[in-house]
């Protein structure tokens, strides 16, 4: 196996960081992230009936909703390119006739992305923080600081989703297709069809399988991380009565998101090889 240089990986992601600087996209995304988190600090308990700075466990209710919707979306169309479109321009080859092999070159483009993923989410975040630290006090931040880390791994997770397509694909426009249809299938179908199940099945199933497929889903990991310690919340979202204590734990949980960036990003790297 050949040893891997880190110099040539870290000049590929502080191009693709650089980029993605010029063009505005991170000073974009992140401002979206920070007038949608004070907009929902603030009036996310507007349907029980009062505004203003409440609790932070119904604001990281709120946003969770926002996030799980908004991120994956970013993540996807940031990275199903990253390949592809080098392959479309002719300027693979030239890349690949430099000093450096397909695989640091994979993970210097997925560093680089998420390098800029990271900054806006952060950032973006992170000014609505400051300001709820300052109305809710240090205990906020605390778990304000877990769900900002929380949905970086859940965009890193759908970002290493992305740069497997962009390797499998054969050209940007079903590239982009895959990647939208990726969005639809783990944000909006795959909860329906599991509630579909249980709902056909009329009781004649057991529920113990049900919390395993739910973390078939980084997105459904996301959401119980961030709202199975909240009590309120948690009954709110009903996830009380299918998803075992036992399988609640942060750590467990950032285990399988942790396994969910890895193993895409190591098909792309098995396949670009």
């Amino acid at each position: 196996m050949n040893r891997i240089e880190f110099r040539p990986i870290g000049v590929i992601a502080g191009k693709e960081f650089r980029d993605r600087l010029r063009n505005r996209w991170v000073l974009a995304v992140a401002c979206v992230f920070t007038v949608f988190a004070l907009v929902i600090a603030y009036f996310g308990s507007a349907q029980q009936g009062a505004v203003g700075w409440r609790n932070i466990d119904v604001t990281i209710a709120s946003l969770v909703s926002l996030v799980i919707y908004l991120l994956p979306l970013i993540a996807l169309i940031l990275g199903y390119d990253a390949i592809v479109a080098e392959r479309e321009r002719g300027s693979l080859d030239l890349l690949l006739s430099m000093p450096i092999t397909r695989f640091e070159l994979l993970l210097g483009k997925f560093l680089g992305l998420a390098s800029a993923l990271g900054v806006a989410t952060v950032g973006g975040f992170g000014v609505a923080g400051a300001l709820l630290f300052y109305q809710l006090g240090s205990a906020a931040l605390y778990h304000y600081g877990g769900f900002i880390a929380s949905a970086f791994l859940l965009g890193l997770a759908f970002l290493s989703l992305a740069v497997m397509v962009s390797v499998l694909a054969q050209d940007r426009v079903r590239a982009s297709g895959v990647a939208i249809a990726l969005w639809f299938f783990y944000v909006l179908v795959y909860d329906l069809l599991l509630l579909g199940v249980l709902v056909a099945s009329a009781g004649r199933f057991s529920l113990d399988f049900f919390p395993v497929l739910l973390l078939l889903n980084p997105a459904d990991i996301f959401r119980i991380l961030n709202i199975f310690g909240y009590e309120d919340v948690r009954r709110l979202y009903g996830l009380a009565t299918v998803f075992p204590e036992t399988l609640a734990n942060p750590w467990l949980l950032g285990s399988v998101m942790v396994f969910w960036i890895i193993t895409p990003l190591g098909m792309a790297a098995r396949r670009f090889k």
